[in-house]
């Protein structure tokens, strides 16, 4: 089960679920609409917004498909697109796909 989680994990949590919340009022759409688009139950998505650290990583996947920004989320985790990433690239499995 869940060991101990540091403040900083539950304050990103927190944040990160303010994001989320913040992008499905800002396209207008229901919980119960981005809970259907996501296939999870209203309850999931209401941990999900609520900052609950223990939702799965497909839930967050899946809910950030149905908002729209899976791919934004994507490139905002790319190595690649940091200045120490790109300088290390050589290090990396993969290159850049231009």
């Amino acid at each position: 089960m869940a060991k101990y989680l540091s403040g900083t994990i539950i304050r990103s949590a927190h944040e990160i679920s303010l994001d989320f919340t913040g992008w499905r009022k800002v396209l207008g759409l229901t919980a119960a609409q981005v809970a259907d688009r996501a296939d999870i139950t209203r309850d999931t998505l209401r941990k999900l917004e609520h900052g609950d650290p223990t939702v799965s990583f497909h839930v967050v996947l899946r809910v950030a498909r149905a908002l729209g920004i899976l791919e934004t989320l994507t490139k905002a985790l790319d190595p690649l697109d940091t200045d120490l990433g790109r300088a290390r690239a050589s290090q990396l499995d993969r290159q850049r796909v231009r």
